[in-house]
């Protein structure tokens, strides 16, 4: 077992966060502690696989083990609650990692339902930098509010990357003549929605 203060540590947490299933067991207990038979079926996953990853996650300390409660059956059981510790931790090779657990948490859910948001920039490292940050402090603002009473679960992907679209010869030409590489930017963002 790994402890906190082990140089190890960040390392095991790592590759306890790598998983998109692990991800996806982070987010039901996010706001809600479930037993592993509850996980394993809302994620249709067999209960003896699904009891590995939960105890990876105990023992890097991204979920947490709640007083025992007994079942409709009258067995032990035992609820489980994310830390939120995940929160601030590193995923190594995380784009994959999340884009495939996004993928999977949306199989089955009607497309229409789905609100995406998709923009192309073009900025300079101190206004991505702004940008980052600034995504980042909203983030955590309505992370640390806590969950609404009554309120509808919801997922929140936001992704800025690099884009493989260089500009063109005659954007370059217009940048370095200090107009704007696109004059459209702003007025298309909506429509790139």
């Amino acid at each position: 077992m790994t402890h906190r203060d082990d140089p190890e540590h960040a390392e095991f947490v790592a590759r306890a966060l790598s998983s998109p299933l692990r991800l996806r067991i982070l987010r039901l207990c996010a706001f809600d502690a479930r037993t592993n038979k509850e996980l394993a079926e809302l994620l249709a996953v067999n209960p003896g696989t699904l009891l590995h990853h939960v105890r990876t996650l105990v023992e890097a300390g991204m979920l947490a083990p709640q007083p025992e409660r007994t079942g409709a059956r009258g067995a032990r059981e035992v609820p489980y609650r994310a830390t939120g510790l995940s929160w601030r931790s590193r995923i190594p090779n995380q784009s994959v990692v999340i884009i495939e657990t996004v993928r999977q948490q949306l199989e089955g859910v009607d497309p229409e339902q789905v609100d995406v948001s998709w923009l192309g920039l073009r900025l300079n490292a101190e206004h991505k930098a702004e940008l980052d940050q600034r995504l980042y402090d909203l983030l955590t603002e309505f992370k640390e509010r806590g969950p609404d009473p009554g309120g509808d679960p919801y997922s929140l992907v936001v992704m800025t990357h690099p884009d493989l679209n260089p500009p063109s010869a005659d954007a370059d030409d217009a940048a370095d003549a200090g107009g704007r590489a696109d004059p459209m930017d702003n007025a298309t963002a909506r429509e790139d929605r």
